[in-house]
Parts: structure tokens; sequence; C-alpha cells
């Protein structure tokens, strides 16, 4: 049996715009009937991943996103003495080891080079293909064992959490790619909400009024505010087989994780709307059990002045209704409420990293 990490976040955020549709709007879902605001797992993933906060903590073991990867390649190879056509069919060889890659563009010479999606690199697939590239400018070829030998048997803190995000069934399946540890839900209002409008003007500094009086710019943005509900659920021990058994690595990949998860969030819209916020309430859980969301507490839409308060005890209450008939859903939790100033931050990360249950 696995050991599983359960995390049930409430973070409220005033009016704000964070994550965004087609059309600017907030994100939004309709859950038991009503309309809430919503942030999608992508972007809270994201967000935690380019902080600040996980480059200090795992600098050296995060890895690069890109379609890119095929010209980087390709411009390396060239400044080692490759010629440019040589050096685009390696290249493209190289790249499409990884996955499909785009369709030729007589407007575009490198279009071929770029990945059909975004694909996920180690840095020691990175360093890899850096060193390969030496190979090939001494040699002018490059061997099947060379390709398999980029693919890293020891996956960066990212890529072991939420896997190489990989999708379409035209995509090569790399040798040792892992599964996702940890599954992120989208984040939820606990309420109902009503998207709104805010209509705003620029005046030009220069306009002193004598000939037109009017703005210089006219525009609409909308936003909501809301109390979020955040479900994430940890695979620890496919963590730590997707870290080459590194127990120590994977206790400082959930500390950064829990840190950003519960200071961190989506920058979108911040300089309009400096939305930023900490969690306000962590559930965080542990055993061997089967998981579940908590979500359903917030099936019937909180209500209320004391919002915060009352999904508090919604929370709660779910959790030990389902455990009177279910049973432990987990064999220990730790909380940490800032709405009463109890448990801390530090002590769930060492609730989640201590070894065994107490």
């Amino acid at each position: 049996m696995s050991t599983f990490i359960q995390l049930h976040l409430l973070t409220s955020y005033p009016p704000s715009n964070l994550n965004r549709d087609d059309l600017g709007r907030p994100k939004t879902a309709i859950m038991g009937g009503k309309n809430r605001l919503r942030i999608s797992s992508q972007s809270l993933k994201r967000a935690w991943r380019t902080s600040d906060l996980f480059e200090s903590a795992l600098g050296e073991h995060i890895g690069t996103r890109t379609k890119k990867m095929g010209i980087e390649i390709y411009k390396q190879l060239c400044s080692k003495g490759v010629s440019e056509a040589s050096a685009i069919e390696l290249g493209k060889k190289i790249v499409s080891f990884f996955g499909a890659t785009e369709s030729a563009d007589k407007n575009n010479s490198l279009k071929e080079l770029e990945s059909s999606q975004l694909i996920h690199f180690n840095r020691s697939e990175i360093n890899a293909l850096t060193a390969l590239t030496d190979k090939i400018a001494r040699e002018g070829k490059v061997e099947a064992d060379d390709l398999k030998n980029l693919v890293a048997k020891r996956h960066d803190a990212d890529i072991s959490m939420f896997g190489r995000m990989l999708t379409g069934k035209e995509v090569t399946k790399v040798t040792h790619d892992p599964e996702a540890a940890i599954q992120v839900a989208h984040a939820i209002t606990v309420h109902e909400v009503a998207v709104e409008d805010d209509y705003f003007t620029a005046v030009d500094d220069l306009n002193r009024g004598e000939e037109d009086r009017g703005a210089a710019h006219i525009g609409e943005t909308e936003f909501a505010a809301g109390l979020f509900y955040l479900y994430i659920c940890i695979n620890r021990d496919l963590l730590i087989e997707n870290l080459g058994d590194d127990e120590g690595l994977a206790d400082k990949t959930l500390k950064a994780l829990v840190e950003a998860a519960v200071k961190v969030g989506p920058t979108g819209k911040q300089n309009s709307f400096a939305s930023r916020a900490y969690a306000s309430y962590v559930l965080a859980e542990k055993g061997e059990q089967q998981p579940r969301s908590l979500s359903v507490a917030f099936l019937k839409p909180v209500r209320g002045e004391d919002i915060l308060a009352k999904a508090i005890s919604e929370i709660e209450t779910k959790r030990m209704n389902m455990e009177k008939i279910y049973g432990p859903c987990a064999d220990a939790h730790k909380v940490m409420n800032a709405e009463t100033g109890s448990g801390s931050i530090d002590d769930i990360m060492t609730f989640l990293t201590e070894k065994g249950h107490a």
C-alpha cells in the first residue's frame, strides 16, 4: 500500500482575477447548482513551480518546460562548427525522440525543430543534450544509444511531482517517464459568487482640458472575491521512487510544495488587484487509506457573514462524519488555523515528513 498525504486548504482572496478564461473573465464552475469562482490546477501548479520559493528551495532540481529545445540544440550545434543543414536534421532527430515535432514551414526553417507541445526536460537531460552536441560536433552523427542515454533515471522535483504533462496519442512515450506523484484539484469557492465589472478610465497628464475634457482611455475588467477550497493528494511512496529513492529530497520537495500551496497564488492581474493571500486553514492527513476530497462539504454553498469560520466548521464536520461511516480515512491528521491562531506551517511540515503516524 502507498502512503498518501492529503491537504485541504481554505484561502480567501479579495477582489481579483487570478485565472482568466478566453474572454478575460475569472474562471467559474457550477457546483451544487450555484455559480462558483474557480482557479485551475494548471494555473496553481505553474504559479508554484515558477515561484521564488520553489527556486530557493529546489532550484537545482527544477527542470525546463519548453517547445523550443530543438532550436537550442540547433544553436549549440552551429556554434560548434556543424553546418546549418546538418544541425537542423540532427536537432529534429534528437528532439523527436521526446515527442512529435511541428510540420515544416517554408517561412520558418526552424519551425520543424519545435515540439508540437510543451515538453518538460530534467536538468540532467539538458546537461546530457549539451554533452551530446559536443559528441556530434566531433563525430558528425547521432546513434540510437545516444538518444536512449538522454533520459534521466532520476527525475527532477517538479517532474516527479507533476509528471511531464504530455498529452495526445502522437506523443512518443519516453522510457522511465514518471507518473505524477501529486494530484491537484481545481480550487473552487465554498460559496456562490457573482462576477462584477470594473469600469475604469485613464487620464492624459498633458491634457489640460482646454479642448477635450474626456478620458484618454476607457476600459472594463471583471473580477470577483471568494474563499477557495483546494484539495491536494500526494502519493509519498511514488514521489520517493520518482526521485531515485532519495527520501531526503522527497521531504525537501514536500516542504517546498506545502509552503508554496499556502503562500503562493496565480499572478493574474496582480498589478491591478494586489490580491495576494496566505491560506487561513490547512488540514493535513496521512495514511494508507484510499484518498478522498472533502469538497462535498461545500456542495451546499456557505452563506452568511462569517464565511471562513462556517467553512472551517463544515469541513471538520464532514471529515468526522465520513469517519463515523467509513472508519478512519487517515492514520493521523494535523490542523493549522489562522482564524484561531492554532497550529503552524512548521507543525504541518514536520507532521508530513516525520516517520510513522504520530
